[in-house]
């Protein structure tokens, strides 16, 4: 079984259950964004979060192997057609610079991790309308000289 067949698998599972993303995740005990990312094939699952998966969305074994396999990040898209990821590409084109330069003022020389990495979405409701909280929280990794 392939990553995408894996995934299909699972965003059908998901529907016919009805439960949401939260409550999957909450199902094996990880957080949203780790568990939705590892089922749409981007991260990899130990065999016990694997085994929770497929109990909670009553898929079978083979599901969770394939959860279990390293994924391989890589995107075949220079630029996103759906208009959410693409207002990402159009705020780090916006921001981008400027992020890198204040983390750098800030940290020195350096990347932020996505390896060592959390994030979270929250829903912060407003009269003006409703906002979208995105949090991300990586490693700060200096470059080494030698």
């Amino acid at each position: 079984m392939t990553k995408i067949e894996m995934t299909e698998m699972i965003l059908s599972a998901k529907k016919a259950s009805g439960k949401s993303w939260e409550e999957i995740a909450a199902g094996i005990g990880m957080s949203a964004v780790w568990t939705t990312s590892a089922c749409l094939g981007m991260n990899s699952m130990t065999p016990e979060h694997a085994k929770a998966l497929c109990e909670t969305l009553d898929l079978p074994e083979e599901v969770g192997e394939t959860l279990q396999e390293f994924p391989h990040k890589h995107w075949d898209k220079a630029i996103p057609t759906d208009p959410l990821i693409y207002r990402f590409y159009e705020m780090i084109n916006v921001y981008g610079d400027t992020m890198k330069e204040l983390i750098h003022e800030k940290l020195g020389d350096g990347i932020m991790s996505a390896i060592d990495f959390t994030m979270d979405i929250q829903k912060e409701e407003n009269p003006a309308g409703d906002r979208v909280v995105i949090v991300l929280n990586g490693k700060f990794l200096p470059y080494k000289s030698w």
